[in-house]
């Protein structure tokens, strides 16, 4: 029987939340990266400040790293895993855990392949791969470019009267009409699906408040219960789209269950929504901010591509991942237990100087930009990759295609999640509506 709600929330944020507000008035940096707003639209200066301490520090409640070597070890290494297991921990701790189990399955709750290790998050990944192939995801490239070009067409005709709000309007819309029709949901529930999407990312985050959790749960739950008749509507009459063939799909262990398929939906959705607005929202205003960039875009419309990993190096989406030691082992010359945690300040590593000469400067040409670790490393690399790749060259090429002179019509407004980093409001101004859109 799950627990209730209010357990689950103090099991799984609200002794978080006492324990980092703890730590952060103590001054540790970690703890305050996780609690103090101030530090969330610019967290750059406080990653330096860890990594200048040494390539493993001690965090709340994980040995923490923004050095680039000690997080891609760390992600690539067989030793590291993404499961708790409460075996491996002291009483307290795995009395907490068991406490934090049942109620809705969010995308960090087994069977999502973010809470699995091999050999179950192999089976699955196998399982998804057979359908998610580079030449399926290749295939929506003509759609991806009619949706923007479609989107770019209503945004000019709101921006004739004055100023319009870019992720509201453009950012959000395109990934979550194109994870839509991945997902075979129909054009009346986008509205729906960027509530629930959203209500989902908050869970990604650590100590977030009761009301934030009881949101996020009412959003979860319709979300699972919408997808539970999906299913079955797309067994029943099966389409084109993605979805319908990973409901069909199955190797010698047989076909994923319901709640794996709803586990799995519930990734496709984060992973291929949430990220790529911050992707897109992130990009546009990296290059209205750096008009010489985007001028040599312009002039060299080949580095568009390359352009797509320095936003994801520069401004990563996801800022934070973390990983548990199956065994003790040792990184960077420091002994880590079994059952400790590793933070992978993935924002920091990306702008690690020992990697990335001038880390702090956004350099559209930069040689190795897509040495980053934004879309995580090792078996866990971000299986929709390729899917967030072709949709940030697309939103962002077509966008200064059609308005070359988009400007700022207000500051931006970040989200007030701390592991997924973009921005929910970006007030810009079109200065030619009227320029048609590329063929």
């Amino acid at each position: 029987m799950a627990a209730p709600q209010t357990v689950r929330w103090a099991a799984r944020h609200g002794v978080a939340r006492t324990v980092l507000n703890r730590h952060a008035r103590r001054g540790n940096l970690d703890a305050r990266l996780m609690t103090d707003l101030t530090l969330r639209d610019d967290p750059f200066a406080s990653y330096d400040v860890i990594r200048g301490r040494g390539p493993i520090s001690q965090g709340p409640f994980a040995r923490t790293s923004a050095s680039h070597d000690v997080c891609a070890q760390v992600l690539k290494s067989d030793t590291f895993g993404v499961q708790l297991r409460p075996q491996q921990l002291p009483g307290v701790a795995r009395r907490v855990i068991q406490l934090s189990r049942g109620g809705v399955l969010t995308p960090v709750d087994p069977p999502s392949m973010l809470a699995v290790d091999p050999p179950t998050h192999t089976r699955y990944r196998r399982l998804v791969s057979k359908v998610f192939t580079p030449r399926a995801i290749e295939a929506l490239r003509p759609r991806m470019q009619q949706l923007a070009n479609d989107l770019l067409d209503g945004l000019a005709a709101s921006g004739s009267h004055g100023p319009v709000d870019l992720v509201e309007r453009y950012a959000a819309l395109l990934p979550v009409t194109v994870i839509s029709e991945i997902l075979g949901v129909p054009t009346s529930m986008q509205e729906r699906f960027l509530q629930w999407g959203n209500g989902a990312a908050v869970t990604l985050d650590i100590g977030i408040g009761l009301g934030e959790f009881r949101r996020a749960e009412a959003d979860i739950t319709a979300l699972q219960n919408w997808m539970t008749g999906h299913f079955q509507r797309l067994r029943d009459n099966p389409g084109d789209d993605l979805l319908s063939k990973l409901v069909r799909v199955e190797d010698s262990d047989g076909a994923l269950t319901e709640i794996e398929l709803a586990g799995t939906a519930m990734l496709l959705l984060g992973a291929g929504f949430e990220t790529t607005v911050n992707l897109i929202g992130n990009g546009a205003v990296l290059l209205v901010e750096h008009p010489e960039q985007l001028a040599r875009l312009q002039e060299q419309p080949d580095l568009w591509g390359n352009a797509v990993e320095e936003v994801l190096r520069y401004d990563s989406p996801v800022q934070r991942t973390a990983r548990v030691a199956m065994a003790d082992t040792e990184v960077a010359d420091h002994r880590i237990p079994q059952g400790s945690l590793v933070a992978c300040l993935l924002g920091g590593a990306n702008r690690d100087p020992a990697v990335f000469d001038d880390p702090h400067t956004f350099d559209v040409a930069r040689a190795n930009a897509r040495e980053h670790l934004a879309f995580s490393a090792g078996v866990h690399f971000c299986l929709g990759a390729a899917l967030a790749r072709m949709e940030g060259q697309i939103g962002l090429q077509t966008l200064f295609d059609r308005f070359p002179d988009l400007a700022l019509a207000g500051r931006p407004h970040r989200r007030g999640t701390r592991v997924l980093r973009g921005y929910d409001a970006i007030p810009v101004s079109l200065a030619d509506a009227r320029r048609p859109v590329a063929a």
